[in-house]
Parts: C-alpha cells; sequence; structure tokens
C-alpha cells in the first residue's frame, strides 16, 4: 500500500499536486505550517495507487510517496 507524506514546512500551497493527482485524494488543509500556508493533506491514504505524479510535479519537493 503506498503513503503520501507531506513535509509541511515545505508547501506552499500552489495546488499542482492537487491538479494532477489521478484519484484527486489531496486538498488544501485547514493547518497551517510556520509560514502561513495552509498545507496540502491526502484525505484518503488507502486508494492511493502509489504513482508518485505528485511529488514529481511538486516545485518544492515537499512530497514523498512510498510504496
Amino acid at each position: 500500500m503506498a503513503k503520501v507524506s507531506i513535509l509541511e514546512k515545505y508547501c506552499k500551497s500552489c495546488g499542482l499536486c492537487i491538479d494532477v493527482c489521478p484519484k484527486k485524494l489531496l486538498e488544501i488543509g485547514d493547518k497551517s505550517n510556520q509560514k502561513g500556508y495552509f498545507t496540502v493533506i491526502c484525505k484518503d491514504q488507502d486508494k492511493c495507487t502509489g504513482c508518485a505524479l505528485c511529488g514529481m510535479v511538486c516545485p518544492d519537493v515537499a512530497i514523498e510517496v512510498y510504496k
């Protein structure tokens, strides 16, 4: 089973990962990081296929995907 890990201190809420997720599992959360950005969260880890498109598209290298 795949796991998406969001490194909150690097996330700037650009939304690129949200747009590219084929399962639409990512969304902007309600918790802000140290820089004041509301970070991305994964709604349902169990449905993640581990494609890692979110991590590839992230300009801030804030997403890691583990299989």
